[in-house]
């Protein structure tokens, strides 16, 4: 292993992020954890790249010591996380930067190798180990079919702590997620990640409610909707969020709460 990996960069729940050559870092998925999710994340990361959406380069792929790993230009700056927790940007500015850069993924033609969302959750529920209960499975596949199809591109972890603010502008990270849904999608994701699940684990629950109330209001101006109708799109996928972390088994300690109101939300409608 390179000596310069001892600079550990950053560290989330399933990767951490090491100096690597000069001008690049190298993402190291967790140990234990298969070599297709790095590969997938490697792959929907060129693809949007070359799409020209704001994802990085990819500039190869390494194995370390039983660990995958994806080397990527290294983005210097701060995270939107860093900037709000020392009080740099305000809420309403950091949820105008998110609008900002989902409006950008969704304006990014789809590439072919994203996956469609029905394609992506039924592929991603097979694996997920029983996380997910079956019955509560088989109601958010019944779900999606319900559901206008669409064709555009998503990030579904948009989040602060994925914004790299460089100098040439911000950027985001971490596209193993990325699908072929309507925008909305993206949206129920920023709602659920920032209003439903940051706020259990972090030191000041507002900020990302705020954030997200922000992110919401600036993506209806941006896209020329009303906050009503936008709410009303976005409705209908929280459900499908709020899988898809169940799924992932990020945050253990909200798995029951996850599980209430993903059957709360498929329970037919009198």
């Amino acid at each position: 292993m390179r000596g310069s990996l001892r600079e550990k960069i950053g560290e989330g729940a399933f990767a951490d992020v090491h100096a690597w050559a000069p001008g690049q870092v190298v993402k190291l998925f967790k140990a234990g954890l298969p070599q297709r999710v790095s590969r997938w994340e490697a792959r929907m990361t060129r693809a949007v790249f070359a799409a020209g959406g704001p994802a990085p380069e990819v500039l190869g792929e390494v194995t370390l010591e039983g660990r995958f790993g994806i080397v990527l230009p290294r983005l210097d700056g701060p995270t939107l996380l860093q900037l709000l927790r020392s009080g740099a940007i305000t809420y309403a500015q950091a949820g105008a930067i998110i609008a900002s850069l989902c409006l950008s993924v969704h304006n990014t033609p789809a590439p072919p190798d994203v996956l469609l969302l029905r394609d992506l959750m039924d592929g991603s529920l097979r694996r997920s180990g029983g996380a997910v209960p079956e019955h509560i499975a088989t109601g958010i596949l019944a779900l999606i079919e319900r559901l206008r199809p669409g064709d555009g591109l998503c990030h579904t972890d948009l989040h602060p702590g994925n914004v790299i603010m460089t100098a040439d502008g911000p950027r985001l990270i971490d596209w193993g997620g990325a699908v072929r849904a309507p925008a909305a999608l993206d949206l129920a994701f920023c709602h659920v990640l920032l209003s439903e699940t940051a706020p259990e684990v972090v030191d000041n629950p507002r900020r990302p409610r705020a954030v997200n109330a922000a992110a919401q209001s600036e993506y209806a101006r941006l896209a020329g909707m009303s906050q009503t109708a936008l709410t009303a799109a976005v409705e209908p996928y929280l459900p499908i969020a709020r899988v898809w972390i169940l799924r992932s088994g990020a945050i253990p300690a909200l798995r029951e709460q996850l599980i209430q109101r993903a059957e709360a939300a498929l329970r037919p409608q009198d």
